[in-house]
């Protein structure tokens, strides 16, 4: 009987301990924990592969940038009494990185030219019309008649035209101009500043949009 016992034991001992083997090896638990890995993992590169990376800024000096369709970035419109603050502005803008090209009349503005022709051609052949409104500014004709001109231009304040109140009280602001913020110039380095990041906008948002951008 005793040894009947011990013959019926071991194997019994044996096929649990190998019944219990198998079990951990392959539980239900582990199946199901390294199945939620493997989805959790799986589910992880999903998500990776299918983030969208943030759109990059485009080049605006590329070769083949609409910023080139035209002689100069910016047109600055000015009094003859502000041509030492202007020539500052130039001098920043076209020390970025970007190189802006400016038009100023008193440099760029070909000689025996007419006036009316010279303001004209730089307003058309200019991506973006400063205006540092000042109070010579508001007394030129030439000057009211330049903004006119970038109005006429781009009537719909599409970031084309900016103007720049230096000196110059709320209340004076032109009338023609109220549909359109302005950058007040209190500190000098951060008007210029302002003026050279709402160029760079615009320039963007036009390459942006351009459809060989698009293809």
């Amino acid at each position: 009987a005793g040894w009947f016992r011990r013959f019926l034991h071991k194997p019994k001992s044996s096929s649990a301990e190998n019944l219990k083997s198998s079990h951990s090896s392959s539980s239900p638990s582990s199946s199901s924990s390294s199945a939620k890995s493997s989805s959790s993992s799986g589910m992880s590169l999903a998500t990776s592969s299918i983030s969208l990376s943030p759109v990059s800024a485009p080049d605006i000096s590329a070769s083949d940038s609409p910023r080139w369709d035209k002689s100069y970035d910016v047109c600055i419109c000015h009094s003859e009494g502000d041509v030492e603050l202007v020539e500052e502005l130039v001098s920043y803008l076209e020390s970025q990185p970007e190189s802006f090209r400016c038009f100023l009349q008193l440099r760029d503005a070909a000689a025996g030219s007419a006036v009316v022709t010279e303001l004209c051609d730089a307003v058309q052949n200019s991506h973006c019309w400063v205006m540092l409104i000042t109070p010579g500014f508001l007394q030129d004709p030439w000057c009211r008649y330049q903004m006119h001109q970038a109005l006429a231009e781009a009537p719909m304040a599409n970031g084309r035209t900016i103007p720049v109140l230096k000196d110059v009280d709320r209340k004076d602001y032109p009338m023609e101009l109220r549909n359109i913020y302005y950058i007040y110039m209190a500190l000098k380095e951060k008007s210029f500043r302002q003026i050279r990041d709402t160029v760079m906008r615009y320039l963007q948002e036009l390459c942006q949009s351009s459809p060989k951008r698009m293809e």
